[in-house]
């Protein structure tokens, strides 16, 4: 097992053991040097250490620390970087599969903070979760999990599956998914695939927001959106799709009324306005206004807090735009 170093400077932290042999402090010291800090307890007795050199480093006192039964860090510090997780899997066993928001952090979506790291592991394991791991038995354990740094992280879609079994906000899990498939980490199939073969546990979470995505819904405010034309009888819009006047594409607004060529718009700091995404979606703008579009921008704040002038601008803009002649704009739905 490989694991990256995650120590600056390993060297100056392996005093003290000097009471082992020069062999085992050497391969001590190549084994913590692998995993960044980190020893088992049957490493270190296997390398060479004593079981009353291993008692006198673990002591409340010593320069080892317990983070995990059996786990020990080189230091008596915080664990920083990859660690946790390092540690998670020293503990787990070879086969466990990270998953859960660590894992999603690892494939580089945009997921709350935890210090709990979520672990796969085979239905047959008796591994316990112990302080910041948490085990699941599984008898569907990923069967291409990503191999990263000698740790086996959940593919994304089964990550986000396994999160929304575990227990997260509505908002907060829409917002993940949302941004997942968004910037192409996963597909709604995945995700779909997953509901179909996981557990029936903890999965109304997953239909709920997985029905908003794959409607088109590309982030947590479009969904807010979503919820409000839905309370406040608008007609439903088509989300996100491709507008093309002839074969030139036109824009692709967040949410479209093909029979009114109305098109809202949900400018979220997050997702649309730095500068150079602002300048965009101006441009967007003056490209579909040009073509007859009527476009409303909408805040996440208005959307939450004054939704009554939301739906009566939409309400207002879509009557008008179905008493003028239809725009010659084609709608492609996105997939």
């Amino acid at each position: 097992m490989r694991f990256a170093r995650g120590l600056s400077d390993l060297a100056a932290m392996l005093g003290g053991m000097k009471q082992v042999a020069p062999e085992a402090d050497r391969a001590i010291a190549n084994v913590l040097r692998q995993q960044a800090g980190l020893i088992t307890r049957y490493q270190a007795l296997t390398a060479g250490m004593s079981e009353a050199a291993l008692r006198h480093r673990i002591r409340s006192d010593g320069p080892w620390r317990t983070v995990l039964p059996g786990i020990y860090l080189i230091h008596n510090g915080p664990l920083a970087g990859g660690q946790r997780e390092i540690a998670a899997v020293l503990y787990a066993g070879h086969r466990c599969v990270i998953t859960g928001l660590s894992a999603l952090r690892s494939s580089g979506v945009r997921a709350p903070m935890t210090e709990i790291v979520d672990v796969l592991i085979p239905q047959e394991s008796k591994r316990q979760s112990a302080e910041f791991v948490r085990t699941h038995r599984t008898i569907r354990m990923p069967e291409r999990p990503i191999v990263a740094n000698g740790i086996q992280w959940a593919p994304v879609a089964r990550a986000i599956a396994d999160v929304a079994r575990i227990g997260l906000e509505f908002s907060d899990f829409r917002e993940l998914v949302a941004t997942a498939v968004q910037r192409d980490r996963c597909t709604v199939g995945e995700l779909a695939e997953e509901l179909r073969a996981g557990p029936n546990r903890g999965s109304v979470l997953l239909r709920a927001v997985l029905g908003e995505v794959a409607d088109g819904i590309a982030s947590g405010a479009e969904g807010d959106m979503r919820q409000l034309v839905k309370s406040g009888g608008l007609p439903e819009p088509i989300y996100n799709p491709d507008l093309y006047v002839g074969r030139e594409f036109l824009a692709r607004p967040d949410l479209w009324w093909q029979d009114a060529g109305v098109a809202g718009e949900v400018d979220s700091k997050e997702w649309h306005l730095s500068p150079d995404q602002w300048q965009r979606t101006m441009e967007r703008h003056a490209r579909m206004t040009a073509q007859g579009i009527f476009v409303l921008h909408y805040t996440p704040k208005q959307i939450r807090s004054d939704g009554r002038r939301v739906l009566a601008e939409l309400r207002a803009a879509i009557e008008e735009g179905r008493r003028r002649p239809p725009l010659n704009i084609r709608a492609v739905p996105r997939r």
